[in-house]
């Protein structure tokens, strides 16, 4: 079962989104400010996190940068704050998804759906030039030294390396990582293939894993 950890001040919202989780069989877990999200993540192991921005004691964006800096959790901000400035800030902070208030039930579980869709889900183990890349369990490895991604680069991974040598078109990829009001942001995919490259290629300047298709799209190749 599903363990979702739903973080907002407004108990309409918290009992709403309880009565409708557990109505679809996940496990639901409550926290009505940051700093008892921040202790729900550390000890309570949620396998997804709908956080609030707007929290009475530790702002969100403070708890998600938190978060991020001791775990991998999805997290999907549900927030009132609609502005460009805040999705950005949010989803380059690790973010998986950003919905706004008012939200529709419908969008926001399909949302969750996408964000928890690898959990128990096997994925491809790439073993090249000294790197290992479990993408079912997202562990990244080279030479036995760890290597860190964000929740947005492994998705991108995900969407890739399930489609080996075949183009997956901006627009897919936009569409499947942060969602379909997302289809044209195509500066977002430069900026995390160029982290993506960094931290996986041996040679990032000669891609052997990961090729772009100018103005089309991107192609796991690696092993072909």
């Amino acid at each position: 079962m599903t363990r979702v950890l739903t973080v907002d001040d407004d108990p309409a919202i918290l009992r709403t989104l309880g009565i409708n989780l557990r109505a679809r069989g996940y496990e639901v877990l409550v926290a009505s400010d940051g700093r008892s999200a921040l202790q729900a993540v550390r000890e309570d192991t949620p396998d997804v996190v709908l956080l609030d921005l707007g929290l009475p004691d530790v702002d969100g964006v403070t708890v998600l940068r938190t978060v991020r800096e001791n775990s991998d959790v999805p997290v999907l901000v549900v927030s009132a704050r609609a502005g460009s400035e805040d999705k950005v800030e949010a989803l380059d902070l690790g973010a998986n998804d950003y919905v706004t208030k008012p939200f529709d039930l419908e969008e926001l579980f399909a949302r969750l759906r996408a964000a928890t869709r690898h959990l128990g889900a096997a994925g491809p183990v790439i073993e090249v030039d000294g790197l290992r890349l479990d993408v079912g369990d997202r562990t990244a490895s080279r030479e036995g030294q760890a290597i860190h991604l964000t929740p947005i680069e492994w998705a991108i991974v995900e969407v890739l390396t399930s489609r080996p040598g075949r183009l997956v078109r901006q627009r897919e990829l936009l569409q499947s990582v942060w969602g379909p009001q997302y289809s044209h942001e195509t500066n977002y995919l430069r900026v995390h293939m160029t982290a993506i490259r960094k931290k996986l290629e041996a040679d990032p300047k000669r891609p052997s894993l990961f090729r772009t298709e100018p103005g089309l799209g991107y192609r796991y190749v690696g092993g072909q």
